[in-house]
């Protein structure tokens, strides 16, 4: 069957961008970001972004930072150089802030257990860092809304249910109830505090309402999500009155990922799921906003347009998710919420209403143009780990995200403020998506190896790790578009079937159109380092193992990278090991080299650069030939400000001649540093990745570089595709 290879919708927006007669569309980019921890009296543990509100200005941030227990503030009045601002400790768990005139109204859980909810509302003077009263709110809080004429603040009292009881099921008592107060000389009257009572409207555990967000219109009226109880209400403000409710609905989805196999499948479906919203807000006075997480029985991965009574305007359904899988950025551990929508906002810029609409699990906001109708997609912002908050300030043409994904634990990167900001020109991201194919895109992602088609300028081949173990795929990548575009993927496959117990790590095409491709082998998971000849349909041709003289040392990492030099029975395969096995001297790293005329092996070592603290270790992770050198990736696994190596080697092999394999002496190469990578990495102005792991040259001598999402688990699922001209490695 032929099958239809089209752009997605996403990437043909983006793609469109770079040829737009003036004026050019106006775009977010990236400008800065600021680790949480910056501001954090204890650095050294765990430190998040949340929620996230500024000062009428738009020059200073407030942020609420849960495990650190108060607020952080960040110094925007420069936001391509953020400066944090200090710390205020708050002797409780903060949940939401929002701020009027110099003043942080910050919702605060004091509660002793879930059967004993507590709360207040704290007031923090942002110029002193003081706190000056607070409000007891008789529970626990969670979102905080303050109405556009500064007369009321509302907070959703959620008294959150224990998942440990009961399959976290609900009712589980106390109930919820939205608190209004009023506001005078900037700050909240306690005495004037107001429960509205939720019991009784929604059909799920009715006497039980736990409300989540908080949202406030123009006419004084607030919007609250009921999101276990799949529930919305609106209630004035001045009276305390429900005015309005009803359900939020289900959804029926179709075409997409709902087994957790090692594969992005989008073939599944799911019928009437409830939307149970998260965040909410208003458009104008008649039509608002939900981001439908799906937190207990849900899990619908989009969000809704509703009119305010309760009729749909527009549901995205499975189409927002389509566009994350275009980007590389879907997680496949993830099925039951898929890309999980957290938050909403809006704001007006210039003439345009946008929606943004942030993915806690595929880490991006989606930003929308409201046409009164379907709204147009316009472009998707890489966000850290996990955006929690999101701020637009059309003031000053910038939006935030506050990202609550911190990885200290595990010696990962920390969590982010970020900062974008509105011009002419170009979207920075992504680097790289993919087309459709028979209707769908093309899944990607955890790309970690590259090759250059042999003839055809702009012509690439990926393939993709362990993280997709249940579809080992080789991607066609069209480095001639930007964003760069992968345009077909082939399945490997060993007798008929999605090869098993692979793990990619490097490709190289030979001469025929057929692939040689590196499996790294790991001791724990009982996978061989294999050598595969590969058919351009995907058949394994031919399975080799390495020696066993050489797999005697080996450690838990091998292979990660493979290419060729010469043709026929002059082909000499190279094989990158990534670090020392047992076997080698310290700071050494097996090259290899099979012939497979004679199907013999030899073996150099190539010199690393020294690993300095603890649990840092430096390796390989890619290998190619340029000319009658080999070029390498040598990178450190540190991520964020601890990188320190992220660099392009070169070894010549004129005069170099492996020794066989189990002699005495091993000839060890010489390098030399070509390019540091962290520059080029760093332009993006998030973090610094961890993991650089293609390079190839194609046909024209251009050089490219491609980072490894790690398919987004533990990570921003950001891919940096990188053309880096001509004058790398070359000669």
């Amino acid at each position: 069957m032929t099958s239809t290879i089209r752009l997605g919708a996403l990437a043909a927006a983006l793609l469109s961008t770079t040829v737009l007669s003036a004026p050019a569309a106006e775009m977010f980019n990236r400008v800065a970001s600021l680790p949480s921890s910056a501001n954090a009296p204890e650095p050294g543990k765990e430190s998040v972004a949340e929620i996230i509100s500024a000062t009428e200005d738009g020059m200073m941030l407030v942020y609420t930072d849960s495990p650190q227990g108060g607020i952080g503030m960040v110094d925007i009045a420069d936001p391509a150089a953020p400066k944090a601002a200090g710390f205020v400790a708050l002797g409780g768990e903060p949940t939401s802030v929002k701020v009027i005139g110099g003043k942080a109204l910050v919702g605060v859980n004091t509660s002793a257990s879930f059967t004993e909810p507590g709360g207040n509302l704290t007031v923090v003077d942002i110029a002193t860092k003081a706190v000056e009263s607070s409000c007891d709110l008789g529970g626990q809080p969670d979102s905080v809304a303050i109405s556009k004429d500064g007369a009321f603040v509302a907070v959703a009292i959620e008294n959150e249910r224990n998942e440990e009881v009961n399959d976290a099921a609900i009712p589980q008592l106390p109930a919820g109830y939205l608190a209004i107060l009023g506001i005078a000389n900037g700050v909240p009257v306690c005495d004037s505090l107001k429960k509205v009572d939720l019991t009784g409207l929604a059909a799920v555990a009715p006497e039980d309402p736990e409300p989540e967000f908080v949202a406030i219109n123009d006419a004084n009226e607030v919007l609250v999500t009921l999101q276990e109880n799949n529930h919305l209400a609106i209630v004035d403000l001045a009276t305390g009155t429900v005015k309005a409710h009803f359900s939020a609905g289900t959804v029926s989805l179709d075409k997409i990922d709902t087994e957790k196999n090692g594969a992005i499948e989008l073939t599944g479906s799911m019928t009437d799921v409830p939307r149970e919203p998260d965040g909410a807000i208003w458009l104008d006075n008649d039509r608002f906003v939900t981001a439908n997480e799906g937190d207990w029985k849900g899990g619908t991965r989009g969000f809704t347009i509703f009119n305010r009574d309760g009729s749909v305007a527009y549901d995205s359904g499975a189409t927002l998710e389509h566009a994350m899988v275009a980007l590389g950025h879907y997680n496949d551990k993830r099925n039951k919420k898929g890309v999980e929508i957290e938050a909403v906002d809006a704001a007006t810029y210039g003439s345009d209403k946008l929606i943004f609409v942030a993915s806690e699990r595929a880490s991006l906001v989606a930003v929308y143009r409201d046409t009164g109708a379907e709204p147009e997609l316009l472009q998707m912002l890489p966000s850290g780990i996990g955006p929690e908050g999101t701020l637009p300030i059309p003031s000053r043409n910038l939006f935030v995200t506050a990202n609550e994904g911190d990885l200290i634990e595990d010696g990962g990167v920390r969590a982010h403020v970020m900062i974008y900001a509105r011009g002419e020109g170009e979207a920075v991201y992504p680097t790289i998506a993919s087309a459709t194919k028979d209707g769908m895109p093309i899944p990607f992602g955890a790309l970690s190896g590259l090759t250059a088609d042999r003839a055809e300028a702009g012509k690439l081949y990926a393939v993709t790790d362990s993280i997709f173990s249940g579809a080992p795929r080789i991607l066609t990548i069209d480095a001639t578009k930007k964003p760069a575009l992968i345009t077909d993927a082939v399945t490997v496959t060993r007798d008929g079937k999605a090869g098993e117990k692979l793990d990619f790590e490097g490709i190289a095409a030979r001469a025929d159109g057929s692939f040689w491709v590196a499996s790294e082998g790991h001791v724990k998971n009982e996978l061989k380092n294999l050598l595969l000849k590969v058919g351009a349909d995907g058949a394994i041709q031919e399975e080799i193992e390495l020696p066993a003289e050489i797999t005697a040392g080996m450690s838990s990492n091998g292979l990660e990278g493979v290419t060729v030099v010469g043709e026929g029975d002059a082909e000499t395969v190279w094989l990158a090991v990534q670090r020392e096995w047992k076997s080698d001297p310290k700071g050494m790293v097996m090259l290899l080299a099979y012939t497979p005329a004679t199907k013999a092996w030899g073996v150099v070592h190539y010199p690393l650069e020294a690993a300095e603290g603890e649990g840092v270790w430096v390796g390989l992770s890619e290998i190619t030939a340029v000319g009658d050198k080999l070029v390498l990736i040598e990178r450190d696994n540190q991520i964020g400000a601890a990188a320190k190596l992220k660099a392009l080697t070169e070894v010549s092999l004129a005069g170099v001649t492996p020794a066989a394999i189990g002699a005495a002496e091993i000839p060890v190469v010489k390098k030399t540093m070509v390019r540091d990578l962290i520059p080029d990495l760093a332009q993006f102005n998030g973090y610094v990745v961890d993991k650089v792991e293609g390079f190839a040259v194609d046909a024209n001598g251009e050089a490219y570089v491609v980072t490894d999402n790690d398919g987004t688990d533990d990570s921003s699922g950001e891919t940096y595709f990188m053309k880096l001209g001509k004058d790398i490695a070359a000669k």
